[in-house]
C-alpha cells in the first residue's frame, strides 16, 4: 500500500512537472492582449499606456488585438475560449463582464466562471457631452428640452450593451426623459457623429472627449461620478446640476481565461500592479481623469461581482434592452 502511495505521488509530481517548467519560463513569446473595442476608444487608449511597461518588465511584446463588436461580446467569447497559457488575455471594461449578462438572455461565455481575474488597473467617470447646436447649457436645460420633445432627441453610444449605453438608459429613468437611442459599433465612431451633429449627446469617458471638448466641437455639461473630477473642477456632477444620486463610472482591467496557470496569474499581477502604480502612469491616469488601483485577483474578483450586481440592478430599474 505504501508503495502504491508513494508511486502515485511520483505520477502526481511528474505530471506538474511541464506546467510548473512553463510557469517558470513564462513568457518565451510574445502575448497577445484582446481589446473588445476598436482602435481609438477609450480601453484602447488605456491598455496601450499601460502595455510598454508591463511588455518591459515581462521581457516579451504585448500585442494589443482590437476585437470590437456586440458591446464587447465579440472580444470578450474570443478571450474566452482562447488556450488557458497566458498568452492570449483580456483588456476589460465592464461591458463584457459585468452588463452584457444582463442585457442578453444568454451569451456564449460565463463573465465568472470563464476568467481568471489577474488586476483592477484603473477607474473614472463618465462625462455628459452634446454637441454644441444643441440649445443647452446645464443638465437642467437638458431634462426641460427632452421633455418638451419628447424623442426627439438623438444619443449615441459605443453599442448595445456597452457602458455608456447604460449609463444614458440610467440617466434616462432618472430623469424621467424620452430619448433616443443610436449604437454604433465603438465609441470613436459615435464621438465623430456626435461632433459632426448627426446625433445630439451621448456619455464618454474622458481621455479621447478633453481634445474635443477644450476645442468647442464638443460642450461638456457635467460629470458623472459622485464627486467632481480633479481635471475639471469647475464642472458639475450630473447629481448636483439636477439628477441627484447619478453615478456613472467606468474601470479597465485584465484577465486571463479559467485555468491559465495560477504561477502564470500570479505573475502577471505581481507585474501590472507594479506598472499601474508607478509614478509615472499614475500620473499620466490622473492627467486623464482616471485612478491608478492596482490590487489582487481576489480583489478584482470581488470587484468584478460587485458590479454585476449593480449593473444587473440597474438594467432592472432603467428597463434599458439589446435593440
Amino acid at each position: 500500500m505504501r508503495h502504491v502511495v508513494a508511486k502515485s505521488i511520483v505520477g502526481v509530481a511528474v505530471a506538474l512537472l511541464p506546467l510548473s517548467a512553463a510557469a517558470q519560463a513564462y513568457p518565451d513569446k510574445p502575448i497577445r492582449v484582446i481589446v473588445p473595442v476598436p482602435a481609438g476608444g477609450t480601453p484602447d487608449v488605456v491598455a496601450r499606456m499601460v502595455a510598454p511597461g508591463l511588455s518591459s518588465l515581462l521581457g516579451q511584446q504585448l500585442v494589443i488585438d482590437n476585437r470590437g463588436g456586440a458591446g464587447a461580446l465579440i472580444g470578450t467569447e474570443l478571450a474566452a475560449r482562447a488556450v488557458p497559457d497566458g498568452y492570449t488575455l483580456l483588456f476589460s471594461s465592464p461591458g463584457g463582464l459585468t452588463i452584457l449578462p444582463h442585457l442578453h438572455k444568454k451569451i456564449p461565455y460565463d463573465p465568472l466562471r470563464d476568467f481568471a481575474p489577474i488586476s483592477l488597473v484603473c477607474i473614472g467617470p463618465f462625462l455628459l457631452l452634446t454637441h454644441p447646436a444643441v440649445p443647452v447649457r446645464s443638465v437642467k436645460d437638458l431634462i426641460a428640452l427632452a421633455r418638451a420633445e419628447p424623442g426627439k432627441l438623438n444619443y449615441a453610444s459605443a453599442g448595445n450593451g456597452t457602458p455608456n449605453h447604460l449609463a444614458m438608459e440610467s440617466f434616462k429613468s432618472m430623469a424621467g426623459i424620452n430619448i433616443t437611442h443610436v449604437p454604433y459599433k465603438g465609441a470613436p465612431q459615435a464621438v465623430t457623429d456626435l461632433i459632426g451633429g448627426s446625433v445630439e449627446l451621448m456619455f464618454n469617458s474622458i481621455p479621447p472627449a478633453l481634445p474635443h471638448i477644450r476645442s468647442g466641437r464638443l460642450k461638456l455639461l457635467a460629470v458623472a461620478s459622485a464627486r467632481r473630477a480633479a481635471q475639471l473642477p469647475d464642472v458639475p456632477t450630473v447629481g448636483e446640476a439636477g439628477v441627484p444620486g447619478f453615478e456613472a463610472i467606468t474601470w479597465f482591467g485584465f484577465v486571463a481565461p479559467a485555468r491559465t496557470p495560477k504561477q502564470i496569474i500570479a505573475r502577471l499581477n505581481e507585474l501590472v500592479v507594479k506598472v499601474v502604480r508607478a509614478p509615472e502612469l499614475k500620473s499620466q491616469f490622473e492627467i486623464l481623469g482616471y485612478e491608478a488601483v492596482g490590487g489582487s485577483p481576489g480583489e478584482f474578483a470581488a470587484f468584478i461581482r460587485a458590479e454585476s450586481e449593480k449593473y444587473a440592478k440597474a438594467v432592472k430599474l432603467s428597463g434599458a434592452k439589446v435593440d
